[in-house]
């Protein structure tokens, strides 16, 4: 699929992964859209950018806010590209704590809203409006990329909510991808490892040195940048449908 001259989405575009995404998309040609509830820094990357980038307010969870990003994303070229590297809140405990109680099922409620729910609305309206465009060649409509977790499939102790989530979203990529298939749209999903952003409040080499030691190889956290180059190829490979990507180092989860 061309990036150049097209328009892409990308949610949580003002964080680690998604500011990533954002200006490699844009180095590429892009038009970009920030779809973040992070006005300020949203505000701070498109100034950085330039031309050809721009921001919408946008929960995730919210139809009319990811209408809205597909609206001004289709105003500046056709919407080929979608990627949901959005976060959110996610409630943490083991299943039955040392008091006897049970994990709050709120928090679990709330952590499915964030990472599930929240990706599954973003896949529906964008492939709906992809379904409505004129296909480009061999390239067909679009791609959407989601972002699950390798915790999708070795959960540690006390991640059981976050674990459901990102397991549920690693399980709708092949079942969208088939869905979608008659629509020319493809469906990819990246399950990243331990990747380094600002949310740590820590330098790299100390985030590194404290969570880095049960990483193979490379033996050091992921980079941003790393992530938003897996991104770019998977738009670029038109062959590439229904897969889950881990990226990690080699690095299975320990139970704890």
């Amino acid at each position: 699929m061309r990036i150049d001259g097209n328009s892409v989405i990308v949610t949580g575009g003002a964080g680690g992964l998604g500011a990533a995404t954002v200006r490699r998309l844009h180095a590429a040609g892009a038009h970009v859209v920030v779809a973040d509830v992070a006005d300020e820094r949203s505000a701070a990357l498109v100034a950085e950018l330039g031309k050809r980038a721009c921001h919408v307010h946008t929960d995730a969870s919210s139809t009319d806010d990811v209408l809205a990003a597909i609206a001004t994303a289709q105003q500046m070229g056709p919407l080929r590209a979608v990627v949901t590297g959005h976060a959110g809140p996610a409630v943490g405990g083991r299943l039955v704590g040392r008091d006897g109680s049970p994990l709050e099922l709120d928090g679990f409620r709330t952590t499915l809203e964030s990472y599930l729910t929240s990706t599954y609305n973003v896949m529906r309206l964008t492939a709906a409006a992809m379904a409505a465009s004129e296909p480009e060649g061999d390239s067909g409509r679009g791609v959407i990329i989601t972002t699950a977790s390798i915790a999708a499939f070795e959960g540690q102790i006390g991640q059981l909510a976050y674990t459901a989530a990102k397991g549920g979203v690693a399980a709708m990529t092949l079942v969208a991808a088939r869905d979608l298939a008659v629509r020319a749209i493809r469906v990819l999903t990246i399950a990243p490892g331990t990747f380094y952003t600002p949310a740590f409040g820590m330098s790299e080499e100390d985030a590194t040195a404290r969570f880095g030691a049960a990483i193979p190889y490379p033996p050091r956290m992921g980079r941003p940048a790393e992530y938003a180059r897996l991104v770019e190829s998977m738009i670029d490979n038109d062959y590439l449908n229904g897969e889950t990507v881990r990226l990690d180092a080699a690095l299975r989860f320990a139970p704890k």
